[in-house]
């Protein structure tokens, strides 16, 4: 199993910046892509930022050029920078991981970010 915990959501003016982090725990040797999903009230939960063990990043349209994801592999955590915020970044925001064997995903408790206009 994996665990996985999100931190640094909060409540930021547009155009502000936010930092959230996610720290896997548990049998993490065989987890390849982790990433950030989000999931709006009455919306469905759509992709954020992915990055695999290697370094690959794959970003939704909406955040490309303003959200920076990165990967710690040796403490397993993986931060998001969110810049120029907008209000329709509103969302809770879940950590994600998929191992490469089996295809198994995992997902945090989710962390609420509010950008205010």
């Amino acid at each position: 199993q994996v665990q996985l915990v999100e931190s640094g959501g909060g409540s930021v003016q547009a155009g502000g910046s936010l930092r959230l982090s996610c720290a896997a725990s548990g049998s993490t040797f065989t987890i390849n892509v982790m990433g950030w999903y989000r999931q709006a009230p009455g919306k469905q939960r759509e992709l954020v930022a992915t990055i695999t063990r290697g370094g690959s990043t794959n970003y939704a349209d909406s955040v490309n050029g303003r959200f920076t994801i990165s990967r710690d592999n040796a403490k397993n955590t993986v931060p998001l920078q969110m810049n120029s915020l907008k209000p329709e970044d509103t969302a809770v925001y879940y950590c994600y991981a998929r191992r490469s064997i089996g295809g198994s995903e995992y997902w945090g408790q989710g962390t609420q970010v509010t950008v205010s206009s």
